[in-house]
């Protein structure tokens, strides 16, 4: 392949993946909200979108993994089916957070992600402590570095220095409701980003048992479809919800099935694999950043001085971060014989 004539390129996919998973995350909590606020259910949101995403993961997967695909197990069957428990949970209180407060309120939230993995992956003894190497002084500074960013960029405005308000319009296009019910939202929030947590270090053990990561995603959406219809059919009495009345729905079911799922949820369980669980949580807080990019350039919303200070902060935090992993990759290859790795794509698809 030719990323094996450039090896940066190759070093440098996981951090190109993350980040265009993140700006699918943003703009789908985006477009989420807005369906949502005209009236879609958040309960078909979630049914449909992990439907859709099934139908095109089953295939893809057959064909990605058609020469080299490992037999499956039911034990590694019932730990996604417990996987996608925590997905489905993960993915209702997301919605709901959505419907009670804002796409603002969700990114912000989304910094408890790196905390709650960390301290898992350190119990599960999946992250080494040991605070006489740089790299992990490294890694818990810059945790703490970026999680007080993201609060910065979240919860400090200061002057606007960009599309100053006159009004509060930036807030009723997405119909955001009154402050009370962030508190509602905030806590639907906080146990998505555990349960978000959960997910990445089961995910993880997973990809170990059984390293083929479209056809474990396949089975995941599969799973979450059938977990999540059950709890619609239970929670959503009215017949008509699950029903569309606006273009909006359906641009947001398919947005999050092929780009929010399908690709975001692939690309997250590649890095998880390569990189490990603690790398990709560490991406959460720049959905922040992210979120106020896109409501300053297409959603006219102010640019605090808040947000530039947050974002530099964040920056900061996420270097140290990087830093201190690329210092663990560099001890973990001097010491470890292995040097396998997997494949973004597979190098060649059989003719059919």
């Amino acid at each position: 392949m030719a990323t094996a004539q450039w090896p940066w390129i190759q070093g440098s996919l996981p951090y190109i993946g993350m980040v265009s998973a993140v700006v699918a995350l943003a703009v789908n909590q985006i477009i989420s909200k807005m369906a949502i606020s005209s009236g879609s259910s958040f309960y078909m949101l979630s049914v449909y979108s992990n439907a859709l995403a099934t139908l095109i993961l089953f295939p893809t997967a057959y064909l990605f993994h058609r020469s080299k695909r490992p037999p499956l197990s039911f034990p590694v069957l019932w730990r996604i089916f417990f996987l996608a428990s925590f997905g489905c949970f993960a993915d209702m209180g997301s919605y709901a957070g959505l419907k009670y407060s804002s796409p603002t309120l969700s990114t912000a939230m989304l910094i408890l992600v790196p905390a709650f993995t960390y301290v898992l992956a350190i119990i599960f003894r999946m992250e080494e402590v040991n605070f006489r190497r740089f790299s992990t002084i490294a890694k818990s500074l810059g945790t703490i570095i970026s999680i007080s960013g993201a609060f910065i960029v979240t919860f400090y405005n200061g002057p606007a220095i960009l599309n100053t308000p006159l009004s509060s319009v930036s807030f009723t296009k997405l119909n955001v409701p009154l402050p009370e019910n962030w508190v509602l939202g905030g806590f639907l929030f906080a146990c998505s980003s555990l349960a978000v947590a959960a997910w990445c270090i089961l995910q993880a053990d997973i990809l170990k048992m059984y390293p083929a990561e479209m056809v474990v995603v396949a089975f995941y959406c599969l799973f979450v479809t059938i977990q999540s219809s059950v709890v619609t059919l239970i929670a959503e009495r009215d017949v008509t919800a699950w029903k569309f009345e606006t273009k909006i729905g359906l641009i947001a079911v398919f947005y999050s099935a092929i780009l929010n799922i399908a690709y975001r949820l692939y690309v997250t369980a590649w890095c998880i694999w390569k990189k490990g669980p603690f790398f990709v949580s560490l991406f959460k807080p720049l959905t922040i950043v992210v979120a106020v990019i896109i409501g300053v350039i297409f959603m006219k919303e102010a640019l605090y001085l808040g947000s530039v200070l947050g974002a530099l902060v964040l920056i900061v935090g996420f270097y140290a971060v990087v830093w201190g992993k690329s210092k663990e990759g560099k001890i973990y290859n001097e010491t470890e014989s292995s040097n396998y790795q997997a494949p973004l794509l597979q190098e060649h698809i059989e003719d059919v």
